[in-house]
């Protein structure tokens, strides 16, 4: 099998690989590099996913690029998200970079060699495919695009409607004047409700707990107001993202300092949206502003929903399910014609790919993590995983800044791979989870934690998930630290 090779290999054309692509052809435009995207085409989440109202959580303005103004509402469909990718991919020709339905099976790297074989299959012709590299760039993301996380709950087979889960959401579900039920209160909820719920007969949302929502106006305010005094996109997208990167640091501090104030203002804002009497405990969450994901609501628009008498909350757990519907433990039962599961989905450690070094199998739960990025025993090769309080492309955007620096540090000292090694100081450092559960706790990382890579309790050996500190940081990594380890 012939095998082509290249300088850079990068793993997905989802927001993050088409982001590394574009630094690394400005910054390493010597580099030779390929895009390898299992799908038919960019985008990732925003082209798998189908739901009705699909939409960003992020503001654009933080979550686009910062080489590339956005100049829409603040909160963006995904058919504006990949039309502003496409943008990107085809102003800076990375299109003639991207392989589409290359479908990694496995990576093996070869420390005889000093390079990477990359093996995978042809989605579309089904023939095997095989490259190498001299660095590997994990751009996949973070969970299995093919399959949500549905609960097995008992009786789901006794159901006589029909069950879907919004992450493969069927082309011709028609919903029009059906009763649904959403079991799931997080951000794909807030989303895909308000777009039902003008067609439905009625919406009912089932949660196990409540979910801290912000809803606010679709606008940006500086934004509008720069624009009308004729200032420069580029200088519009830049001001309006420190304005918002600010805001964001000040209210994640007040939530990790005035954890009551900040509930009370959180719900105030919802309130304001609802019945006077309408009973608050569906939008009271048992835990403290922050240790889970926000859910932006754009112009409130699920609480108008509620208002309206068009959706309702229910907040119980789900006993068995019926031929109706599902049985509450309080002894209700809620009967609908669809059931939505919108209960998350299933995490994906780098790719599910069998990786391997110099023939043995790689564990990542057995590696530690430098910075969330890199891994012990694990050389050239860096992995983007954003942020939970921050737009993921903060994170990406600075990832792909500190690989080709390293390259070109590498280049500079005439080697050929990296890696990051424990010090002699970091021996006795403690091996905890991946992340601080008291600090951020989804159900989706508590769900795999035990496969994710383990972190110290030095900031080198953690992933903070603190934008505004790793914002110094990363410019400033000693690339000559003895933690990594270069041949």
């Amino acid at each position: 099998m012939d095998r082509e090779h290249f300088d850079v290999l990068i793993v997905g054309a989802g927001i993050s690989g088409v982001g590394g692509a574009y630094h690394l052809q400005t910054q390493c435009p010597d580099k030779s590099f390929v895009i390898l995207e299992g799908l038919e085409t960019f985008g990732g989440t925003w082209w798998t996913h189908k739901y009705p109202g699909i939409r960003s959580d992020s503001d654009l303005f933080t979550f686009g690029y910062r080489f590339k103004p956005w100049i829409g509402a603040p909160i963006a469909t995904a058919d504006e998200i990949l039309s502003y990718m496409g943008e990107v991919i085809e102003e800076n020709s990375i299109d003639q970079h991207i392989r589409y339905n290359h479908w990694i099976t496995r990576a093996a790297w070869s420390t005889e060699d000093q390079r990477w074989t990359i093996e995978g299959e042809r989605k579309d012709t089904g023939e095997s495919v095989s490259f190498t590299c001299n660095f590997l760039w994990m751009c996949q993301g973070y969970y299995k695009h093919s399959q949500g996380f549905t609960p097995d709950w008992e009786g789901m087979n006794d159901y006589e409607g029909q069950i879907v889960h919004p992450q493969t959401w069927p082309e011709d579900l028609d919903y029009k004047g059906k009763n649904v039920l959403c079991i799931g209160s997080g951000a794909t909820t807030a989303t895909v409700v308000p777009a039902m719920a003008a067609d439905c007969e009625h919406i009912t949302v089932l949660q196990r707990s409540p979910t801290y929502f912000t809803p606010q106006k679709n606008i940006n305010e500086t934004a509008d107001h720069l624009r009308k005094l004729k200032i420069d996109e580029t200088w519009i997208h830049e001001i309006v993202r420190r304005e918002i990167l600010h805001n964001q640091e000040e209210f994640t501090r007040l939530a990790l300092e005035q954890p009551e104030a900040v509930k009370e203002e959180l719900l105030a804002a919802v309130s304001e949206y609802l019945p006077d009497d309408y009973d608050m405990s569906h939008f009271t969450p048992r835990y403290r502003p922050w240790q889970q994901r926000l859910a932006f609501v754009p112009d409130g628009d699920i609480f108008k929903g509620i208002a309206a008498g068009k959706a309702t909350m229910v907040t119980d757990e789900i006993e068995r399910f019926t031929k109706q519907g599902v049985l509450l433990k309080s002894g209700n039962e809620l009967k609908a014609d669809i059931i939505l599961t919108a209960t998350g989905f299933n995490l994906c450690v780098l790719g599910d790919i069998e990786f391997s070094v110099d023939d043995q199998p790689v564990d990542f739960a057995d590696t530690i993590t430098y910075r969330g990025m890199m891994f012990t025993g694990v050389p050239n090769m860096v992995w983007v995983f954003g942020y939970f309080r921050a737009s993921w492309t903060l994170r990406a955007d600075l990832i792909g800044d500190f690989v080709c620096r390293l390259i070109q540090h590498m280049d500079k000292k005439g080697v050929h791979s990296v890696q990051a090694v424990l010090r002699p100081e970091d021996d006795d450092m403690p091996q905890l989870c991946w992340i601080d559960q008291d600090n951020f706790n989804p159900n989706y990382l508590q769900r795999s934690m035990h496969l994710l890579p383990k972190r110290g309790n030095k900031p080198e050996w953690m992933h903070t998930q603190d934008y505004w500190k790793e914002k110094d940081d990363f410019p400033a990594i000693e690339l000559d630290d003895p933690i990594f380890a270069y041949r």
